[in-house]
């Protein structure tokens, strides 16, 4: 309108400008708040049509008394620029109309479907965390502990303080979001350890740990590391072949960079987990791209008798 002002334009130009687009958005709020929902409901565009068309025919003559005035009382004109009006209003704005408020609808029901999603994804996460918060098991190993020490049980004490000290994580820092990677550190340590004092005994194991721990506080999310531990000794030990495992835990501005590396043994047919496949690894991959989401970086490979993986991770103050 700003333009065909300063272009001094006919006054039939300007007049059916004027009425066309304001017309055209109120038709536009119309459809879209009470003529599109309950046809889009039976997804009948045909019925939205019908109801549209009779709007418009019923809108006409008020258009043309306004159209009338605005001409000075020219009819012939006033009739063809309300006809016009219409026909626009039918032709162009009916199906965008149509076609804004499916794609509004599709963008809404995305919308509720990821945050279904999510919702569910959390639950399923807090369930998880909920199964390894094993209070009773806990308050045994203490009793197992003392009973330990006064048998002069060296290696029995150790394992069960160094199990006790990995219940202690699970049941107080395990349900944080965020706790000290130094922690984690810890945890990983114990755990590695206690396997130790399983194999120790057999010369044909070999396992190495190279964990630094941060000389700075930095935090990461709990339990992310010691699924790819655990999977490295349920896979990568047997007492009969030889068996290697390698943890490596550097950090390196702000950075974690993590490697398992371990050979892998196939399952005996007695083996009662030889048909389990576990929800660790998985698991801990869906807890990356819902931590991490694009910031982490997972690399798996793995060949008939060896595996490894690879995770680098930001770390937060």
């Amino acid at each position: 309108m700003y333009f065909l002002l300063i272009g001094e334009a006919e006054n039939e130009i300007m007049i059916l400008w004027a009425t066309l687009l304001p017309t055209g958005l109120l038709f536009y709020w119309f459809s879209y708040e009470r003529l599109i929902p309950p046809a889009f409901e039976r997804d009948s565009f045909k019925a939205y049509l019908t109801k549209a068309a009779l709007v418009l025919l019923l809108s006409l003559l008020p258009l043309y008394l306004i159209m009338l005035r605005l001409s000075e009382g020219n009819g012939e004109m006033a009739i063809a620029f309300a006809f016009s009006n219409i026909c626009f209003q039918f032709l162009i704005v009916t199906p965008v109309s149509w076609f804004m408020y499916k794609r509004h609808t599709r963008a809404a029901m995305e919308i509720k479907s990821l945050k279904t999603e999510l919702k569910q994804s959390n639950a399923s996460f807090d369930f998880l965390r909920s199964q390894i918060n094993p209070h009773f098991l806990f308050n045994a190993l203490n009793t197992i502990y003392a009973t330990a020490i006064q048998e002069n049980a060296e290696r029995t004490s150790e394992g069960i303080e160094k199990l006790g000290d990995m219940m202690r994580f699970m049941l107080h820092e395990n349900m944080q979001d965020k706790i000290s990677l130094s922690r984690e550190m810890d945890y990983l340590i114990n755990y590695i350890g206690l396997q130790k004092l399983r194999t120790d005994t057999s010369p044909s194991v070999r396992i190495d740990a190279h964990i630094q721990h941060p000389l700075y506080h930095v935090s990461i999310a709990p339990m992310l590391l010691i699924p790819f531990v655990e999977n490295a000794f349920k896979h990568g030990i047997s007492l009969r072949e030889e068996s290697h495992i390698k943890v490596t835990v550097e950090i390196q501005d702000k950075t974690l960079f993590f490697d398992v590396y371990n050979s892998k043994h196939p399952k005996t047919e007695d083996d009662p987990e030889k048909n389990k496949s576990g929800i660790g690894l998985n698991n801990v991959k869906q807890r990356l791209q819902l931590l991490y989401p694009g910031k982490h970086e997972l690399t798996i490979r793995e060949t008939g008798k060896e595996f490894f993986v690879h995770l680098t991770l930001p770390l937060v103050d």
